[in-house]
C-alpha cells in the first residue's frame, strides 16, 4: 500500500498536462486547491466545489501550479468580476467570489492560522463572523502603480502574479475614482512630454512609480512621482499640465529611489508643488497625511476597525493607554477623549512629527509621542514613574517584535487589544502571549473586499 502511494506521488507530470480536478478549498492567497495523485495543485481563479479541467503551468517537487482550461462544474458563489484583469494582476484575487463567501473565507483564514500555530486553547477561541465593508468597490484611497513602456507607449499598473510583467490598468473598480483619473492623466502627460520612464533591464530612465492618495473627507489628492534620479526633465511643463487638468491635486511630491530595488520608496523627498500634505478625517478628527504617512486603504472601514479596538479595550476615563506602533497617531488620537492619557511611540521620526502635529491640529493635549521602539521606550517610561492600564498594538505584517512580546508579558497591562493585518503572524504571536493572556475573542474586519487581505481585532485579558 505504501509503495503504491509512493508510485502515485512519483508519477511524471509535465507542463501542459491536463486533468479533471475537484477544488476542495481556497489557499491563503485565494487560489483554488485540489489534489492530483495525492499532490497539491494550486489553481488561481478556481473556487471551492468546482470541478475544472486543470492545465499544469509549473511543476514543483511537492506541488503543482495550474490554470483553468475549462470549467466542468461551476460554484454557486462564482460571480462575474468588474475588472477584466482580475485573474492576471495581483490585488483582485477574490473578485470572482460572491461577497458573502469572501467574508466566510476571511474568517476561515483566521481559523487556519490558529490551527497551524496552535496557541494555547485555540480550539475554543470565539472567532466571530467577519464584519463586512459598507462598499465592496470604490473604497481604496491609494494607488501605487509602476510605470514602464509597453509597445512604445507609457503604461502604469500592477505586475502579474510572481513576475515583473506589467499589466497596464486603465480602470480599477476597487479604487476611488479620482485616484485612477489622476494616474491616467499623468501617464498621458508623461508620454506627451516624452519624459523617460524606468527600464529595469538597463537600470535607466526616470519615472518608476506613481503614488496617488485621495482624501475621502476633503476630496484632496496627493501625487508622488517616484524617480530613479533627482533629475526630472520637463518638470515645469508637467506641473503646469497637472495644475490645469487636475484641480483636485493639491500636493505634488517627488521621491528619489535610485537603482533596481524591490522597495517602492527612497530616502530623498522633494516638494514640487502645492501643499506637502492632504487632510483626511477619521472618528471626527482631522489627520494631515504626508506622502509616506501610513493610513489604512479603506477610510470608511477604518472607523469600524478602530471602534472594534475601542470595544475590545473597554476603556475608562482614568485609564492611561499605550499606543505601540503608533504611526501618525490615528488609533491613539481617536481614543484620546476616552482616557486620561495616551502614550505612543514609533520608530519613524517623520511619523512621530505627524502624530504630534495631528494632536495639535485637533486640540488634543493628553497625547504624548516619542521616537523609538516600544520595547525600549516602555521600560524608560516606567523608570520615569508612568503607569499604564491599557495597550493597543497595530504592528506591520511581520507581527510583534520578540522583545516587545517579552515586555508585554513582563508589564501585563490589564486591557489589551491586538489589531492585526496578518493572521499568520497574529497566531504565532498568540502562541507566546497566551502564556499569560486569555483570548476573549477575535473579530475579523474586511478592510479590502475583492482581495485576500483581512484585519482582525483580538481582545485579550490576563489569565486568572
Amino acid at each position: 500500500m505504501v509503495q503504491s502511494r509512493q508510485r502515485q506521488q512519483n508519477i511524471e507530470v509535465q507542463v501542459g498536462d491536463r486533468f479533471p480536478l475537484t477544488i476542495r478549498r481556497l489557499g491563503v492567497n485565494g487560489q483554488g486547491i485540489g489534489y492530483f495523485k495525492h499532490k497539491v495543485c494550486f489553481v488561481p481563479g478556481a473556487l471551492p466545489h468546482e470541478v475544472v479541467v486543470a492545465e499544469v503551468t509549473r511543476v514543483h517537487p511537492r506541488f503543482l501550479e495550474a490554470k483553468i482550461h475549462r470549467l466542468r462544474k461551476t460554484s454557486r458563489d462564482r460571480v462575474e468580476p468588474r475588472d477584466s484583469y482580475a485573474d492576471v494582476a495581483g490585488g483582485f484575487e477574490l473578485e470572482r467570489l460572491a461577497y458573502p463567501a469572501q467574508l466566510q473565507f476571511k474568517r476561515q483564514v483566521v481559523l487556519d492560522s490558529l490551527e497551524k500555530f496552535k496557541p494555547y486553547g485555540y480550539r475554543n477561541y470565539d472567532v466571530r463572523p467577519t464584519i463586512a465593508a459598507p462598499h465592496e468597490y470604490g473604497y481604496r484611497n491609494k494607488a501605487s502603480f509602476q510605470v514602464r513602456m509597453i509597445d512604445g507607449h507609457v503604461a502604469a499598473g500592477l505586475y502579474k502574479a510572481n513576475s515583473h510583467d506589467l499589466v497596464d490598468i486603465q480602470e480599477c473598480a476597487v479604487q476611488m475614482p479620482n485616484t485612477m483619473k489622476v494616474i491616467r492623466t499623468v501617464v498621458q502627460a508623461i508620454e506627451a512630454l516624452q519624459i523617460p520612464v524606468y527600464d529595469e533591464e538597463r537600470n535607466s530612465g526616470i519615472i518608476k512609480t506613481l503614488v496617488v492618495r485621495e482624501s475621502a473627507a476633503t476630496g484632496e489628492v496627493q501625487l508622488t512621482l517616484i524617480t530613479n534620479t533627482s533629475k526630472l526633465p520637463h518638470k515645469r511643463q508637467l506641473l503646469e499640465a497637472i495644475q490645469e487638468q487636475l484641480p483636485k491635486v493639491v500636493s505634488v511630491m517627488q521621491n528619489v529611489n535610485p537603482g533596481d530595488t524591490p522597495l517602492i520608496w527612497g530616502e530623498q523627498m522633494i516638494h514640487l508643488a502645492g501643499q506637502e500634505y492632504i487632510t483626511e478625517s477619521l472618528m471626527g478628527l482631522d489627520f494631515r497625511l504626508s506622502a509616506r504617512s501610513f493610513l489604512q486603504l479603506n477610510p470608511e472601514q477604518t472607523e469600524t476597525l478602530y471602534e472594534e479596538a475601542a470595544k475590545a479595550l473597554e476603556l475608562s476615563p482614568d485609564d492611561t493607554l499605550i499606543d505601540a506602533y503608533a504611526g501618525i497617531g490615528t488609533i491613539g488620537l481617536s481614543l484620546a477623549n476616552r482616557v486620561k492619557e495616551v502614550w505612543g511611540m514609533e520608530t519613524i521620526p517623520e511619523a512621530v512629527a505627524d502624530a504630534k502635529q495631528n494632536a495639535n491640529l485637533n486640540g488634543i493635549t493628553n497625547a504624548h509621542y516619542e521616537v523609538g521602539s516600544a520595547e525600549d521606550v516602555i521600560p524608560q517610561w516606567r523608570k520615569e514613574g508612568h503607569h499604564f492600564d491599557a495597550l493597543v498594538v497595530d504592528p506591520p505584517r511581520t507581527g510583534l517584535d520578540n522583545d516587545l512580546i517579552e515586555q508585554i508579558i513582563k508589564e501585563r497591562p490589564a486591557k489589551f487589544a491586538y489589531v492585526s493585518c496578518n493572521m499568520a503572524s497574529l497566531a504565532r504571536n498568540l502562541g507566546r502571549l497566551t502564556s499569560v493572556y486569555h483570548v476573549d475573542y477575535i473579530q475579523p474586519v474586511d478592510m479590502m473586499p475583492q482581495t485576500t487581505r483581512c484585519e482582525a481585532v483580538v481582545k485579550l485579558s490576563i489569565r486568572k
